[in-house]
């Protein structure tokens, strides 16, 4: 029942007359009695009386219980409600960002006011209040969670608009030169084919002119055969005309010349016999010369007919054999393409590297000139450095590995041993200088020495054998902290059996014969090269690097120029800092140095195929497949160095792996272009 506070006498009544009617049909529809009946006595169509009266066509007349319906005024509750929201309204600033909640808000207190009142219906309408709310809560809930998920699908969506362009214009230029290449190919073909179609003409030709040939010799030898019988007929006519005259002569004489005759005719018979038969039997034989004229010609269509049958082969296996590698390609393409979806998607954002210049020692400047051209694992090493090197100032002395044989000999000592807390520039001076001595050690004596014992030696000459240990283990810890400077990480793997020393002084005299050859092409000694002319150089000092490599060179030379910029000092290229640190075009060099040496037993690796073990006359053969003009000296070296002899023929198998190890720490490089 409703709330008799809530109702006047008037909504009473009405109530009480719907009831009244809606209680005599069978199926009284709850739902509008409940919305017409007991929440308000004012109709809600009441606001639309004008359009009501403007559909009424004139001269219709309408109950009076029903105009009255339209002029009753609003509820004073109603009226307060609308008034309270209104000016709620009014007083707020739409402006702001959160203009919705604001808005929302009048409207939630006039709702709450509204279930209070209708104490009946306020569990359902409290209900229905709540779930509004909760689902609210939970759409904002939801949009706040998606909020950083938009951020990221516009920042990909702007990356593969950007870089879409690009793929697409690379395949576009890619498809354009295979369809070049197939319409050449088609063009080839089509030749071939119609060349192959006139020399059937030909063929044909021969073969008919052939056939007419032999036809007319055929009736000639009819024609022959004929004529010789008319012949022989004749003369037999004339002989016996002959013999007739003869009959009368008498005695031996005529006797005689009667049986001489007739043994000359019977000759002359069987002559003619034989001749008639060499006739019938070779009547139809074609001359040898013209035999052997028409055999050669034929011969040399056949030979050209086959050879020509061999280039259109050769040509079709070609053609196909682009078609793979043209679907090979697309399949390469897509995979990388699905890979850098799946990289960009699920990758760790790039850290902020510039926070670190807050914290390393030189403040900024020393931090940009450390970053420079590194990547981020790189960057990684050089923050580990700076660490390692500044918790091994804090350490005043090193423990002794002792004396035992797997201790190497210039770290063979029992106790501890002082730190010296050397700077880096002064262990990037000490270790030029110990590969100075050594170099021209080996040049004056002619020998080749270890590396560990000279080390110690030339510590124990400077420092005395007791402080030689406190050098050499300084030393080595600094080496084997400092991994991003190429003089201690270098002198450390040579030192500990990582790498070979040839591979130091390769790479350093790779560095100066390209010095040499760009002062070479500076005509002028005034110390610089336009791009081009610098691009030149490089194609001369290396003419087996690809042009994606020169181009790298290229860029590392000018990362301090502007674009508008073209002279480049190469003599600064090649300068270092105190603490020997190249600059990012030397070491872009070193880097490529080892990539294309990877490169290089990468595709000798693939060349061995399954292998697990391989004996040294397979290595021989894969090194010249992979580099034909490897001369035979180099080829022993090498093999020298994957089997670890000198001078002579290895006969055991070694595992692939440890070959590829022992040359990967060597100098081994390419010596001609490759095959492909």
């Amino acid at each position: 029942a409703p709330e008799p506070s809530s109702e006047t006498p008037a909504c009473q009544t009405r109530i009480d007359s719907l009831e009244h009617v809606l209680s005599k049909k069978q199926k009284p529809p709850s739902l509008q009695l409940s919305a017409r009946g007991h929440w308000s006595t004012w109709p809600a169509f009441a606001s639309r009386q004008t359009v009501l009266q403007a559909r009424c066509a004139p001269g219709e007349g309408r109950p009076r219980k029903k105009q009255a319906l339209l002029t009753t005024p609003k509820p004073r509750y109603l009226e307060q409600l609308e008034s309270y929201l209104r000016k709620e309204l009014q007083s707020l600033d739409l402006t702001k960002k959160n203009a919705q909640e604001l808005k929302l808000q009048p409207y939630r207190e006039i709702f709450e006011s509204f279930i209070d009142n209708f104490k009946t219906y306020k569990p359902l309408l409290a209900a229905i209040k709540n779930e509004y709310e909760a689902t609210l809560a939970h759409q904002k809930k939801t949009i706040r969670a998606l909020e950083p998920l938009k951020a990221t699908v516009t920042t990909l969506s702007e990356e593969c608009t950007r870089q879409r362009p690009a793929l697409q214009e690379k395949e576009k230029d890619e498809l354009n030169m295979l369809k070049q290449e197939k319409q050449r190919l088609l063009k080839l073909i089509e030749n071939m084919k119609e060349e192959n179609c006139s020399l059937q003409t030909q063929v044909e030709h021969l073969q008919r002119s052939v056939a007419e040939e032999y036809t007319r010799y055929l009736k000639e030898h009819g024609a022959r055969k004929l004529l010789l019988a008319k012949l022989n007929n004749a003369h037999n006519e004339r002989l016996e005309a002959t013999g007739h005259q003869v009959q009368d002569t008498k005695g031996e004489a005529v006797v005689k010349l009667t049986l001489a005759l007739k043994v000359a005719r019977q000759d002359l018979t069987r002559a003619h016999v034989k001749l008639n038969a060499m006739i019938a039997d070779y009547g139809d034989v074609v001359p040898r010369r013209d035999f052997e004229s028409l055999e050669k010609k034929y011969s040399d269509l056949l030979q050209e007919m086959k050879d020509l049958q061999k280039d259109f082969e050769q040509l079709h296996k070609q053609h196909e054999t682009l078609l793979e590698t043209h679907r090979e390609t697309e399949e390469e393409r897509d995979h990388f393409r699905a890979e850098l979806q799946w990289v960009q998607g699920n990758c760790t954002p790039r850290p902020s590297w510039a926070k670190c210049s807050e914290v390393i020692p030189g403040g900024a400047e020393r931090w940009g000139r450390l970053a420079e051209g590194r990547s981020s694992d790189q960057l990684v090493d050089v923050l580990l450095e700076e660490i390692g090197t500044g918790a091994l100032k804090d350490i005043n002395v090193f423990p002794g590995l002792g004396k035992g044989d797997n201790v190497p000999v210039y770290q063979r000592h029992e106790g501890e041993v002082q730190n010296k807390k050397l700077t880096k520039k002064d262990v990037v001076n000490i270790l030029k200088d110990v590969w100075k001595e050594k170099i021209a050690l080996e040049q004056q004596t002619g020998k080749r020495f270890s590396l560990p014992k000279f080390f110690l030696n030339y510590l124990q000459k400077k420092h005395g054998d007791t402080a030689a240990m406190e050098w050499s283990y300084t030393l080595y810890e600094n080496m084997r902290l400092c991994r991003s400077n190429h003089v201690l990480s270098s002198f450390y793997d040579a030192l500990s059996g990582k790498a070979g020393e040839e591979q130091y002084h390769s790479q350093n005299q790779l560095i100066a014969n390209l010095r040499q050859e760009l002062a070479a092409c500076d005509s002028s000694n005034s110390g610089a090269l336009t791009s081009e002319q610098l691009r030149q150089a490089l194609r001369e000092a290396f003419p087996l690097k690809r042009r994606e490599s020169i181009q790298e060179l290229v860029d590392a030379s000018r990362y301090k120029l502007d674009s508008t910029e073209d002279l480049i000092n190469y003599v600064s290229l090649f300068e270092e800092d105190e603490e020997g640190n190249a600059e990012p075009f030397v070491a872009k060099l070193r880097s490529q140095y080892v990539r294309e040496k990877q490169e290089y037993l990468r595709e000798l690796k693939n060349t061995l195929g399954d292998l697990t073990e391989v004996k040294a006359d397979d290595l021989k053969v894969a090194f010249r497949v992979i580099d034909p003009d490897i001369d035979d000296q180099t080829l022993g070296t090498y093999i020298g160095l994957a089997y670890q002899v000198h001078g002579e023929q290895p006969e055991a198998a070694v595992p692939v792996e440890t070959v590829l190890e022992r040359l990967l720490a060597r100098d081994v490089r390419r010596v001609g272009p490759s095959p492909r």
